[in-house]
Protein backbone atom coordinates (compact mmCIF):
# COMPACT_ATOMS: atom_id res chain seq x y z
CA UNK A 1 0.00 0.00 0.00
CA UNK A 2 1.52 3.07 -1.17
CA UNK A 3 2.54 5.99 1.76
CA UNK A 4 0.29 9.18 1.75
CA UNK A 5 3.24 11.13 0.26
CA UNK A 6 3.73 8.28 -2.74
CA UNK A 7 -0.27 8.50 -3.77
CA UNK A 8 0.37 12.51 -3.80
CA UNK A 9 2.98 12.21 -6.11
CA UNK A 10 0.92 9.14 -8.07
CA UNK A 11 -1.94 11.27 -8.23
CA UNK A 12 0.71 14.23 -9.45
CA UNK A 13 1.87 11.70 -12.32
CA UNK A 14 5.19 11.63 -11.18
CA UNK A 15 6.48 8.51 -11.82
CA UNK A 16 7.82 6.42 -8.61
CA UNK A 17 11.15 4.68 -8.59
CA UNK A 18 12.24 2.25 -6.12
CA UNK A 19 14.16 4.63 -4.50
CA UNK A 20 11.52 7.33 -4.87
CA UNK A 21 9.34 5.38 -3.03
CA UNK A 22 11.29 4.56 0.50
CA UNK A 23 12.34 8.36 0.32
CA UNK A 24 8.54 9.20 -0.03
CA UNK A 25 8.07 6.45 2.90
CA UNK A 26 10.74 8.29 5.26
CA UNK A 27 8.67 11.44 4.96
CA UNK A 28 5.69 10.36 5.23
CA UNK A 29 6.45 8.80 8.87
CA UNK A 30 8.39 10.89 9.46
CA UNK A 31 7.45 13.08 12.96
CA UNK A 32 9.66 15.63 13.02
CA UNK A 33 10.58 18.20 9.87
CA UNK A 34 13.91 16.45 8.48
CA UNK A 35 16.50 18.14 5.99
CA UNK A 36 18.23 15.98 3.11
CA UNK A 37 21.42 14.52 5.38
CA UNK A 38 18.47 12.85 8.16
CA UNK A 39 16.30 11.84 5.11
CA UNK A 40 19.34 10.16 3.73
CA UNK A 41 20.25 8.90 6.25
CA UNK A 42 16.78 7.05 7.26
CA UNK A 43 16.19 6.61 3.97
CA UNK A 44 19.92 4.38 3.41
CA UNK A 45 18.93 2.24 6.40
CA UNK A 46 16.40 1.11 4.67
CA UNK A 47 18.24 0.30 0.87
CA UNK A 48 21.78 1.26 1.35
CA UNK A 49 22.29 2.14 -2.31
CA UNK A 50 20.45 5.33 -1.86
CA UNK A 51 23.06 8.16 -2.08
CA UNK A 52 22.76 11.54 -1.01
CA UNK A 53 22.67 13.08 -4.74
CA UNK A 54 19.77 10.77 -5.02
CA UNK A 55 17.64 12.55 -1.90
CA UNK A 56 18.89 16.03 -3.34
CA UNK A 57 16.72 15.48 -6.77
CA UNK A 58 14.12 13.43 -5.37
CA UNK A 59 13.29 16.21 -2.69
CA UNK A 60 13.86 18.75 -5.56
CA UNK A 61 11.38 17.36 -7.54
CA UNK A 62 8.72 16.71 -4.64
CA UNK A 63 9.12 20.60 -3.85
CA UNK A 64 8.25 21.04 -7.54
CA UNK A 65 5.61 19.05 -7.85
CA UNK A 66 3.90 20.69 -4.49
CA UNK A 67 4.05 17.62 -2.27
CA UNK A 68 6.06 18.72 0.36
CA UNK A 69 6.48 21.96 2.10
CA UNK A 70 10.41 23.31 2.41
CA UNK A 71 10.92 25.38 5.50
CA UNK A 72 13.62 27.47 6.66
CA UNK A 73 13.73 27.42 10.92
CA UNK A 74 16.94 30.02 10.92
CA UNK A 75 19.35 27.25 11.53
CA UNK A 76 20.81 27.45 8.15
CA UNK A 77 19.41 23.59 7.37
CA UNK A 78 16.83 23.54 5.18
CA UNK A 79 13.59 21.01 6.77
CA UNK A 80 10.70 18.99 5.10
CA UNK A 81 7.22 17.95 5.60
CA UNK A 82 4.69 16.68 3.79
CA UNK A 83 2.36 19.37 1.81
CA UNK A 84 -1.72 19.76 1.96
CA UNK A 85 -1.38 18.68 5.64
CA UNK A 86 -3.77 20.29 8.16
CA UNK A 87 -2.89 23.95 8.55
CA UNK A 88 -0.49 24.66 11.53
CA UNK A 89 2.61 26.48 12.78
CA UNK A 90 5.68 25.79 14.15
CA UNK A 91 7.39 27.06 17.41
CA UNK A 92 11.11 26.56 17.34
CA UNK A 93 12.75 25.62 20.80
CA UNK A 94 15.94 27.74 20.07
CA UNK A 95 18.20 25.77 22.83
CA UNK A 96 17.23 22.33 21.56
CA UNK A 97 16.03 22.87 17.90
CA UNK A 98 13.30 21.23 18.49
CA UNK A 99 9.74 22.03 16.66
CA UNK A 100 6.11 22.18 17.86
CA UNK A 101 3.52 21.67 16.01
CA UNK A 102 0.50 23.65 17.01
CA UNK A 103 -2.66 25.09 15.75
CA UNK A 104 -4.84 27.89 17.82
CA UNK A 105 -8.21 29.25 16.40
CA UNK A 106 -8.09 32.08 18.29
CA UNK A 107 -4.91 33.24 16.26
CA UNK A 108 -6.70 32.56 13.04
CA UNK A 109 -9.46 34.91 13.75
CA UNK A 110 -6.80 37.39 14.72
CA UNK A 111 -5.01 37.14 11.49
CA UNK A 112 -7.73 37.41 9.12
CA UNK A 113 -9.37 40.74 11.21
CA UNK A 114 -5.60 41.87 10.66
CA UNK A 115 -5.78 41.66 7.21
CA UNK A 116 -9.19 42.93 6.79
CA UNK A 117 -8.45 46.15 9.16
CA UNK A 118 -5.23 47.02 6.84
CA UNK A 119 -7.77 46.45 3.65
CA UNK A 120 -6.71 43.07 2.56
CA UNK A 121 -8.07 39.62 2.15
CA UNK A 122 -5.78 36.98 3.95
CA UNK A 123 -4.59 34.15 0.87
CA UNK A 124 -2.06 32.46 2.99
CA UNK A 125 0.54 32.66 5.68
CA UNK A 126 3.36 30.95 7.62
CA UNK A 127 3.72 31.55 11.02
CA UNK A 128 6.84 30.24 13.03
CA UNK A 129 7.37 31.16 16.57
CA UNK A 130 10.96 30.84 18.51
CA UNK A 131 11.76 30.72 22.32
CA UNK A 132 13.17 28.77 24.69
CA UNK A 133 11.22 26.92 27.40
CA UNK A 134 9.55 28.87 30.19
CA UNK A 135 11.37 26.32 32.98
CA UNK A 136 14.92 26.01 31.41
CA UNK A 137 14.56 30.06 31.40
CA UNK A 138 13.98 30.12 34.69
CA UNK A 139 16.33 27.90 36.30
CA UNK A 140 19.36 29.94 34.14
CA UNK A 141 18.39 33.11 35.63
CA UNK A 142 18.35 31.96 39.52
Amino acid sequence: MPSRLEQLCIDKGLKMTDQRRVISRVLSEANDHPDVEEVHRRAAAIDERISIATVYRTMRLFEEANVIDRLDFGDGRARYEEAGAEHHHHLIDLESGKVVEFTNEELEKLKEVIARELGYQLLGHRLELYGVPLNRRASASE
